[in-house]
């Protein structure tokens, strides 16, 4: 099921014959990417954005659009999906332009300074500056390795969750022990219209990568007997009639039991894939790309890297940290769009520029 988000605020791309000649380009549609569009909007800089999903929202949406995000300031709570939402409102003074379901194939700096831009789909562009806000990169489910298991992938076995509803009522087996596991066995496991018929966890250890709160909740729900959780491997499946109906699960002792479902959920993290972001010529550390903490600019000056695909000394994966970085980002690049203009710092509370930018009537104090 994919997100419903209302289209008057997404401007996308009509057709065009040649290179498409901007300030910006932004690549990746994730919260982050849109609030790029903010920082760079109030300095006056439009934006083209590229996303190789369908729709924006990155991993907020792909992969846990209902779940509740808690540290967005001044937000106590809302989910990957409001915040795509809200975010979406917030820039739509800006009037970005987004390329959805495709990923740049090429960059090339040109004798001017300027990037020539390339995506998958063909579209051109000419940009002074680029902003690479992919998250983890074309991000991928690491998945189960049972041979033949991938047979039921989409429609009984699943590495993501977009429509919780979809698992209600079912007998559910979760694999995993990071927060993605914990979070979404308790989900099914409590009260509520998304409650499942039962719940079982399958770690290979009693240890997990998860928030020690959410473990402590579901051992409790393990004594209630609301749920149960198995240590242990998932070493093969069982089928009947072209359906899956249990997976066979050998525990540390050895002993291969077979555990009944009517659902798998799996969740092992992803796996990041740069894919041609890593023949752009960029520095890169494990997989991410290492920028300066001044400009958040990459070993290419005109190349930013914000959000989770960089790295820096005390780097937090966060998105109020990428929030952050947007900011500064956005007034490295202002020189080199407009190099004979004075860029000065001002306040969206106070400047009646900016309320002009906005859209907004300047407010009059007493």
């Amino acid at each position: 099921m994919e997100p419903q988000l209302n289209q008057e605020v997404i401007k996308t791309a009509a057709a065009h014959d040649g290179p498409i000649e901007t300030d910006a380009v932004i690549v990746g549609a994730g919260p982050v990417g849109l609030f790029q569009v903010f920082e760079l909007g109030l300095l006056e800089i439009k934006a083209h954005v590229i996303d190789s999903l369908g729709y924006p929202g990155g991993q907020c949406v792909e992969l846990y659009p209902d779940k509740p995000i808690y540290d967005i300031p001044a937000v106590p709570v809302c989910t990957g999906q409001e915040l795509t939402d809200n975010l979406l409102r917030q820039i739509e003074p800006f009037g970005a332009t987004f390329h959805f379901g495709q990923e740049v194939t090429a960059v090339a700096q040109q004798p001017d300074g300027r990037f020539f831009v390339e995506t998958s789909r063909g579209i051109r562009f000419l940009t002074r500056t680029l902003f690479i806000a992919a998250g983890v990169g074309a991000f991928q489910p690491r998945t189960l390795k049972v041979d033949g298991l991938e047979k039921f992938e989409g429609t009984q076995v699943h590495y993501r969750v977009k429509n919780p509803a979809d698992f209600a009522g079912q007998n559910l087996v979760v694999v995993g022990g990071g927060d993605s596991a914990l979070d979404w066995t308790l989900n099914f496991a409590a009260e509520g219209p998304n409650r499942a018929e039962s719940v079982i966890l399958i770690h290979r250890r009693d240890g997990f990568k998860a928030a020690p709160a959410s473990v402590r909740k579901m051992h409790e729900l393990c004594d209630a007997h609301e749920m149960q959780f198995v240590i242990g491997q998932v070493t093969g499946y069982q089928e009947r009639d072209g359906r899956l109906t249990g997976v066979k699960v050998t525990g540390s002792d050895g002993v291969t039991r077979v555990v009944p479902l009517d659902m798998l959920l799996v969740f092992f993290g992803l796996s990041p894939k740069l894919g041609p972001i890593a023949q752009w010529g960029l520095d890169i550390e494990r997989k991410q790309l290492k920028v300066d903490t001044e400009k958040f600019s990459t070993n290419v000056p005109g190349i930013f890297a914000v959000g989770d695909i960089n790295t820096y000394p005390g780097k937090k994966k966060l998105i109020l940290s990428g929030f952050h970085e947007c900011a500064l980002a956005a007034f490295a690049a202002a020189p080199l769009i407009f190099p004979d203009k004075k860029i000065h710092l001002q306040y969206t509370t106070t400047s009646p520029k900016l309320h002009k930018v906005l859209g907004v009537e300047s407010p009059v104090f007493d």
